[in-house]
């Protein structure tokens, strides 16, 4: 409540003073725990959004970090890769590609390895060159040339895969054909660390495959 005084000056030169009450009309305030609730709200809403996001792209993408030396010079033990799970529902298998899969005699264990050959394909190594479908292949990313020779044929809805360590490489020279449900899906980069951050480039082995 405000009080204003109002002088008012009378016939016999006498001040009077008149009182009068003003009543403020009062702004309701905002009670402070309506802003506390507001900010936990908005803070959940965040959080839930963060979760979700992270299991959609969990969904697409995968994170694998390379342990061994079987893919040297290309992957390195410790690098870490992102792996598109969708690549082969949207598309198809192609010679060259680097996938992660489970490894046919454990599937509790994840194999990287490159693809060599499709389903149909002939396969021949012969004096550590690869030849396959009868189109000898040039292969760049090798460390050094197999020290084994032999010749398989693809089966249907199975992979050839290889190492590019091929000494060093335990793959389908040794024990066999890669099922495609057991493929996860194909490496897209190295992202760690960040000074060998580089796209994984395929187009070299599938350019010769089809010479």
């Amino acid at each position: 409540m405000t009080v204003r005084l109002q002088v008012v000056l009378s016939g016999d030169c006498n001040l009077r003073f008149k009182t009068e009450d003003i009543r403020m009309s009062e702004q309701p305030t905002r009670p402070r725990t309506s802003s506390v609730r507001g900010f936990i709200l908005e803070t959940l809403q965040t959080l839930i959004l963060a979760v979700v996001l992270y299991f959609l792209i969990d969904t697409v993408v995968a994170r694998v970090r390379v342990e061994n030396i079987s893919m040297q010079p290309t992957l390195q033990p410790g690098e870490f890769i992102l792996v598109n799970k969708f690549a082969y529902r949207l598309g198809e298998v192609r010679r060259g590609d680097i996938i992660v899969f489970q490894y046919p005699q454990n599937p509790q264990e994840d194999f990287i390895k490159r693809v060599i050959g499709l389903p149909g394909d002939h396969i021949q190594i012969d004096e550590g060159r690869l030849i396959v479908n009868n189109h000898l292949i040039s292969e760049d990313y090798i460390s050094s040339p197999p020290a084994y020779s032999g010749e398989w044929v693809v089966p249907e809805n199975n992979l050839f895969v290889l190492g590019d360590n091929r000494p060093q490489s335990s793959d389908s020279h040794s024990w066999g054909f890669v099922p495609m449900e057991n493929v996860i899906g194909r490496a897209l980069m190295i992202y760690w660390p960040l000074d060998e951050m580089r796209v994984l480039n395929t187009t070299l082995v599938v350019s010769a495959a089809n010479e």
